[in-house]
């Protein structure tokens, strides 16, 4: 996006060296759009499905491509919203079309993902690879409270172990506390302000020290995620 291809390639193979798995978000993600002409794309896709298709021989492959078909489903929708509302606004008919197809699509994929958790429990990497263990957090992180709740613990042994990232479990964590109306610990989440219609973060529990816990578990300093948002946030003194 800065226009830098060669620095662009250069930390697309680091990524595919350090074992970067997804090959279907590299081919779908529209920030990567400026590279497809680029005669370096195709080389450096044969050799990431290369790579992917090593690390994958391990891996449960039914189990696999049934969560790859599942993290296509749930990202596909969600890919489309800046577009469709810078395009049609974000009150337009087709963003509640968009909204409505999201929501059946995220329907299908709990019934999937919660058969899966009550019949096999939270898949290991070593089965289904990082991106199937993420995939599941992505769906019941899309859920509902009780399903959340429900799953939260299943989580949290996944994450202990090393099958699910900390920064997953703690984006996790700060919904369900959002959600039970109390504030989150990483900052992770955001609400819109009733009166402004702004996004704001929800209250952050022991807010002058968030970054130092989000640091201990690899995630940014909240500055940095807040700039996503269109935010310029400030730590409070301490």
């Amino acid at each position: 996006m800065a226009g830098n291809a060669t620095k662009a390639f250069q930390y697309l193979d680091r990524a595919t060296v350090a074992g970067w798995e997804n090959v279907a978000h590299v081919k779908q993600d529209t920030d990567l759009t400026a590279l497809h002409t680029d005669k370096r794309w195709q080389p450096m896709l044969t050799k990431l499905e290369a790579a992917v298709a090593a690390m994958e021989a391990r891996y449960n492959q039914p189990l696999k491509k049934q969560l790859d078909a599942i993290y296509a489903s749930d990202q596909g929708s969600r890919q489309q919203i800046e577009g469709i509302q810078k395009q049609y606004g974000p009150e337009s008919a087709q963003m509640r079309a968009l909204w409505k197809e999201m929501a059946a699509t995220d329907s299908i994929n709990l019934g999937t993902i919660t058969a899966l958790l009550d019949s096999h429990g939270w898949p290991t990497k070593a089965e289904v690879g990082k991106m199937g263990t993420e995939t599941v957090f992505l769906v019941v992180q899309h859920s509902n409270p009780p399903t959340l709740e429900k799953y939260f613990p299943m989580a949290q042994q996944a994450a202990e172990r090393g099958d699910l990232s900390k920064p997953a479990l703690a984006l996790m964590q700060d919904r369900l506390l959002m959600w039970q109306g109390k504030p989150q610990r990483y900052g992770s989440q955001l609400t819109q302000d009733a009166k402004t219609h702004k996004m704001v973060f929800h209250p952050i529990e022991d807010e002058a020290h968030v970054d130092e816990r989000r640091a201990a578990i690899g995630m940014e300093p909240l500055a940095s995620y807040a700039k996503r948002f269109g935010l310029d946030y400030q730590l409070p003194a301490k």
